[in-house]
């Protein structure tokens, strides 16, 4: 991935499979989304659709539906908070089902999997995409937060990547324990220096300037690294899209219309859903 570029103008690129998952925060209008753009058409550059999938939550509506027509998504960018709860918990699932067929193959992770496959035996990496995490942790607390972790723990290894954004880093959207499993974090800038402090653990972010100037923590770094990051036009952006779209595309993996009943098998208790609230 192309994330920016440093003080001294060297580009400064990230591998997302070592990362291994990626969270950002960054108050409106700070260049959180061009940075969410930036990296779908990064990827959308190097992999094709037999070897990356994508899966998109974004209940704005507006900032990955563009992303719509290209081959590469495992369904249609899930806007509706209902179903992209269901989208978690199939996501869930076929982790568990990745990890069976690595351990029936004897392979400790995807790599090694695929590297003794042909063809459409081949696991493709997915990579989830929620443009904001804060919608869906209304939703769904509990459940949103266990799922988060449990697939920022285990899903590595089956090809299975998160990448997700907030617009609200406060300590009830942005939790210790979600901080906990996404070592590698990106600040745009924040309203509050108590906002850095949840998201870096320490302050800095909100001096920043905006417009796509940030904090990059990687993994292995005591300290972040200061970027300007990526931008991708909105005409490139339709470019790249309508060359992946003008190709053949493949029947849809994800059913989403099949997960939607299990919603409401999934709900722990409470009050039934009242159509008037």
């Amino acid at each position: 991935l192309a994330l920016g570029k440093g003080a001294g103008g060297e580009a400064i690129a990230a591998d997302l499979s070592r990362m291994p998952h990626l969270l950002i925060a960054g108050a409106t209008g700070s260049g959180k989304t061009v940075c969410l753009n930036s990296i779908v058409c990064c990827l959308l550059l190097y992999n094709t659709p037999n070897e990356v999938k994508f899966i998109m939550i974004d209940p704005k509506r507006v900032e990955l539906t563009p992303f719509n027509s290209i081959p590469h998504l495992a369904t249609p960018v899930i806007v509706d908070t209902n179903k992209a709860l269901s989208t978690l918990r199939w996501l869930n699932q076929e982790m568990d089902k990745r990890y069976q067929k690595l351990a029936t193959a004897g392979a400790r992770n995807i790599e090694g999997y695929n590297r003794n496959k042909q063809g459409d035996e081949r696991l493709p990496y997915l990579i989830l995409i929620i443009d904001e995490l804060a919608d869906l942790m209304m939703a769904g607390f509990d459940e949103v937060e266990h799922i988060l972790c449990r697939l920022a723990q285990l899903a590595r290894a089956t090809g299975i990547h998160l990448v997700v954004a907030t617009q609200r880093p406060s300590v009830d959207v942005v939790t210790g324990l979600i901080k906990a499993n996404f070592p590698t974090r990106v600040s745009f800038a924040v309203t509050s220096q108590v906002d850095s402090r949840t998201i870096l653990d320490m302050g800095g972010a909100e001096k920043l300037l905006g417009r796509g100037d940030m904090l990059y923590m990687p993994t292995e770094a005591a300290k972040p690294k200061r970027l300007q990051g990526c931008y991708v036009s909105d005409a490139e952006t339709e470019r790249l899209v309508y060359f992946w779209g003008s190709q053949q595309r493949e029947e849809a993996s994800l059913k989403i219309e099949e997960l939607v009943p299990s919603v409401a098998a999934g709900r722990k208790g409470g009050f039934p859903e009242d159509p008037l609230l």
